[in-house]
């Protein structure tokens, strides 16, 4: 593998371009490049920011094509550091998107919605899992003042093509085949490239992974966030199960949207259901005494102590609290408390 500046190449016609994402953590995105017989195939683009796009282009030329010559982007989920750049790919190259539809359906709302109904509606749902006061605040003064038109995917591009799990991708000359992985969010997708691997290593082919397998973190699996859908789903149980199916498949290697690549997806794998399973042993322990929601991500293990985890990745953390109860719920090994309000759960 050889390495110029931010470009790797992965050999057999698959390149990744590390994009920077802005005042985060994660650092950058990994941006794939598939050579295809009709020009290049992104899978991904990066975040929306000037120095996200000036890092993506240069690495195109970098790999002696330009962003003019794309022929596709293939967006493994809606999220802002993977599908941000999309839009201004496609002004520049006349490139088609792709995308699940689950995550379409997300994005077109989310392009339709009032401004404010998103805060609106996160400061409801936190209310009635238990959230404090001064944790409602902020979102209620945010909603007044109209910062909803500031935030990221409001303008996301809306895709073209649709991803059929299953199927392969009109690639020419190569076999990319579509795996639905439902749980980080409702329409993730994997892509499995049934090809040699370009060093001989043993199993079946690569997999661009997205967000779903990554080799050092485990992804947030929070709510499917929807303020019309009073479905109850399960996105724990969705995610755990999109593991199992992407064992099964055996690959050489996966090469994830974050991090670096790696062999051994399934023991990876076996690592992750085990983290999780560990997880809802010890919210059970927790859950001896009715706890909200919001009480029982004040209690779970983080990063970082909860009074330094900032005022957003609060919510995203009781979110991910909320999508192990439904687990536990749907398990029979929890339940809600007749008439709490707002609700707890507890152990049984």
């Amino acid at each position: 593998m050889t390495q110029v500046t931010q470009v790797t190449d992965h050999g057999g016609g698959v390149h990744s371009i590390k994009v920077p994402i802005p005042d985060n953590p994660l650092g950058h995105t990994l941006v794939h490049l598939v050579d295809t017989d009709r020009g290049p195939v992104l899978i991904d683009t990066g975040w929306d920011d000037p120095a996200s796009w000036d890092t993506l282009t240069a690495g195109l030329t970098a790999l002696g094509t330009s962003v003019t010559d794309v022929h596709g982007v293939v967006i493994t989920h809606h999220h802002p550091d993977h599908h941000g750049l999309s839009g201004q790919v496609r002004e520049a190259s006349g490139a088609w998107l792709a995308m699940h539809e689950a995550d379409t359906a997300i994005v077109r709302r989310t392009r339709e919605a009032e401004p404010g109904t998103w805060l609106g509606y996160l400061a409801r749902k936190l209310a009635a899992v238990g959230a404090p006061d001064d944790h409602l605040a902020p979102l209620l003064a945010a909603r007044s003042r109209g910062r909803l038109r500031t935030l990221p995917g409001l303008r996301a591009a809306l895709p073209d093509r649709e991803i059929v799990p299953g199927e392969l991708l009109d690639l020419a000359g190569r076999r990319l085949r579509a795996v639905w992985t439902p749980g980080h969010t409702p329409g993730h997708v994997c892509l499995h490239l049934e090809e040699r691997h370009p060093a001989g290593l043993a199993g079946n082919g690569r997999l661009f992974s997205g967000d779903h397998l990554l080799p050092g973190i485990s992804p947030h699996i929070g709510l499917y966030e929807d303020p019309d859908d009073t479905a109850v789903t399960d996105p724990l149980g969705d995610y755990l199960a999109s593991l199992e199916r992407i064992g099964r498949l055996g690959v050489a290697e996966v090469l994830p949207a974050h991090q670096h690549a790696f062999t051994d997806a399934g023991g990876r794998v076996q690592e992750l259901l085990d983290h999780h399973e560990e997880r809802l042993t010890g919210l059970l322990a927790l859950l001896a005494t009715p706890l909200t929601p919001w009480q029982l991500a004040e209690r779970m293990e983080w990063n970082r102590p909860w009074e330094q985890i900032p005022h957003g990745s609060r919510s995203i953390a009781v979110s991910e609290a909320e999508s192990h109860l439904r687990r536990l719920v749907k398990l029979g090994r929890a339940e809600a408390v007749a008439g709490s309000d707002p609700v707890t759960y507890i152990s049984v």
